[in-house]
């Protein structure tokens, strides 16, 4: 350990928003009763970040590693690897992988993208899925695991494959299940041409499986949608990114809830601690999170820490839900803010994109950040929220400056030049 200020990035997935008219035109950042957030508001330095550009909607995967200084423009090859990764799957040269949602249909329309934001049966899901598949298709390996709640990571093995294919997810109910076909510009290649029919046989070979599952027939008794078929989307290849610790020369902890956002992490080098207490849900406890954050900083120069239940009541529309879940957001900083010398500490609080519960998805409005602690220039805003900070001295910055700041207020960022 140096002697420089430890770092930490303490993320509100999805915590950001438009005017919510049941909210008297207030964002559910805005409206709540956040003491802890409105703190660091008003002793920190406070503005916007655009992960890519402005207006440009962005996910979770490509949020965190703009975050974390890695342009996805560059290094970005898809969700599936982060997703499988995160699972505990190797992707390994020539593999394509994906992320995949257990889902809900029903005479072939998709009911429920999540099957109810099902938590339970999934594991033995997945294994009949692979029992199912294991000859494989095609001559290609077939490996598919469960992950948080309704997400799952496949990863295809063997020869001849293309991960320009389009998703089978179409990201909204109401709909037939699309069929897999090549993008428009590998529509004649016989890579990806194999690649999307073995995903079509793969996901209507589950869909025949699950459906009478042991899982799913308590499902339907207890009132629940099944989880009846799998759509997988984001196909990719294993991205060649640095190791966090040799970009920044700093040892490195993630402490997260998500697989998609933990996989990246393992890509990175990154010690990636694992919260028992965590669930990626409303009902997670952010103080084990917290003074997870508190134990790892002892031994490390940089931390991140991701609660994600701000983004499951953006996508709900929920905007009661969402400020809740900003609330655990903001008992997590305060214990921070409790416990740290920030003399010798820097934080940033802000989100990995904006979830308006109006839009009810991510959607491309800056997201709030900012800054606390050591170094930091205070100026002047009062509470944590999106119009408050329109008047910070940070303005409106690329994602990818985020580091630079940290750096430079942790005095971790070397001179350039003589």
């Amino acid at each position: 350990m140096h002697n420089n200020a430890t770092q930490i990035i303490m993320i509100g997935d999805g915590m950001g928003g438009r005017p919510v008219p049941s909210l008297d035109g207030q964002t559910c950042l805005e409206a709540g009763d956040y003491p802890a957030l409105d703190e660091v508001a008003r002793g920190g330095e406070c503005g916007y970040t655009d992960p890519i550009r402005p207006g440009q909607a962005v996910g979770s995967d490509t949020g965190h590693m703009v975050i974390l200084g890695y342009d996805p423009v560059e290094y970005y090859t898809g969700r599936g690897p982060f997703e499988a990764k995160g699972v505990g799957i190797d992707v390994q040269p020539g593999d394509v992988a994906f992320r995949c949602n257990f889902s809900t249909v029903e005479n072939g329309i998709i009911k429920d993208r999540r099957a109810g934001r099902i938590t339970e049966g999934t594991h033995q899901l997945a294994a009949a899925a692979n029992q199912a598949f294991s000859d494989g298709i095609d001559g290609v390996e077939v490996i598919f695991k469960e992950s948080v709640a309704h997400r799952a990571a496949l990863v295809l093995r063997g020869e001849g494959l293309d991960p320009r294919i389009t998703d089978v997810d179409p990201h909204e109910t109401g709909g037939k299940v699309p069929k897999c076909q090549p993008t428009a510009e590998a529509s004649n290649d016989p890579a990806a041409q194999k690649t999307a029919a073995i995903i079509n046989e793969f996901v209507q070979g589950v869909q025949e499986v699950f459906e009478n599952h042991e899982v799913n027939q308590q499902r339907r008794a207890a009132g629940l949608p099944p989880a009846n078929i799998v759509l997988p989307r984001g196909a990719g290849t294993a991205p060649h990114l640095m190791p966090f610790p040799e970009q920044y020369g700093l040892s490195s902890a993630m402490i997260v809830e998500v697989d998609l956002v933990r996989g990246l992490g393992l890509y990175l080098n990154m010690d990636v601690i694992n919260v028992p207490e965590a669930t990626g849900g409303m009902d997670t406890d952010e103080m084990a999170m917290a003074q997870a954050v508190v134990e790892a900083a002892a031994s490390h120069d940089f931390v991140l820490c991701n609660i994600k239940s701000p983004g499951v009541g953006g996508p709900d529309g929920n905007a009661e839900q969402q400020m809740a879940a900003i609330a655990k957001v903001d008992r997590a900083v305060g214990h921070l803010l409790e416990t740290f010398d920030w003399d010798s500490t820097v934080l940033m609080v802000t989100a990995d994109h904006c979830t308006p519960v109006t839009v009810m998805d991510h959607s491309g409005d800056a997201i709030p950040a900012a800054f606390y602690g050591h170094g930091v220039r205070p100026d002047g805003v009062q509470s944590f929220g999106e119009r408050p900070f329109a008047a910070g001295s940070v303005h409106r910055i690329h994602g990818l400056d985020i580091m630079y700041i940290m750096g430079n207020y942790a005095g971790t960022l070397p001179k350039f030049g003589a």
